[in-house]
């Protein structure tokens, strides 16, 4: 089973595992909950949208 994106790509934007796992879950609280309030379904995942943007370095904070 691959993982994708790579472990080390997550990595190069954020300092370690721990805050990784931190800035995920933080960002699929936040894409639930803006699909919820707009009524908008999602295609994916939140924690899957989430993982896509902290390895595109999108919110990486």
């Amino acid at each position: 089973m691959m993982l994708y994106p790579p472990m080390k790509d997550l990595l190069a934007n954020v300092h370690s595992r721990y805050e990784l796992v931190n800035v995920v879950a933080c960002r699929a609280r936040e894409i639930a909950f803006e699909a919820e309030e707009n009524g908008t379904p999602l295609e994916d995942k939140p924690v899957s949208i989430a993982i896509r943007e902290v390895a595109a370095g999108k919110s990486a904070e």
